[in-house]
């Protein structure tokens, strides 16, 4: 029976590989010792509950593995993890603090964006120079705020005819205007 097993047991157990007994037991064993170091070093039930998961996760990687060497030491093994992953969650603060004191008011500040200047006269010369039938779909379209079926309507073609005339004509316009695409 698992219960009855001692620490260097388990870890042999879960060495062997297909434990999964072996494997609940460490967790019902190990996960309240390391939620209440983690309750006592982080002071948040949730980060103590995040590290339990985490370094019995650890654990139970390096068990798999065989990295123990000494199995009757899981506990201070255990103890060690824990001490190591707050102390690397102590420094990923330390360094997020310390980039957002040399950062922060960079990322805080709101950023302008400009709009570019339409130069209306060289707009209308690019509507004058489309062919009669684009120039209806485009400025009926845009101008005029008509629905598809009514321009299409209009121009006796269907809707789908009538996005491509507005397509080719919306790509002339660009062109003429120097716009990049």
């Amino acid at each position: 029976m698992i219960l009855e097993l001692n620490d260097s047991e388990l870890v042999l157990q879960i060495s062997a590989g297909n434990a999964p007994e072996a494997e609940a037991e460490l967790f019902r064993r190990m996960a309240p010792r390391i939620r209440l170091y983690g309750l006592r070093h982080l002071r948040d039930e949730q980060a103590a509950q995040d590290l339990a998961q985490q370094v019995l996760i650890t654990t139970l990687e390096a068990l798999r593995a065989g990295r123990l060497r000494e199995p009757e030491k899981l506990a201070s093994f255990v103890l060690g993890t824990c001490r190591m992953t707050v102390l690397d969650l102590r420094r990923s603060a330390q360094r997020r603090e310390r980039l957002m004191g040399q950062f922060g008011a960079e990322l805080l500040t709101p950023v302008q964006w400009s709009t570019p200047q339409l130069d209306q006269e060289q707009l209308t010369r690019c509507v004058q120079g489309l062919k009669e039938r684009e120039r209806a779909a485009v400025v009926m379209t845009f101008y005029d705020e008509r629905t598809g079926a009514d321009v299409a309507s209009f121009l006796g073609v269907s809707e789908a005819n009538l996005r491509v005339i507005r397509h080719r004509a919306i790509h002339q316009l660009r062109d003429c205007m120097g716009v990049a695409v």
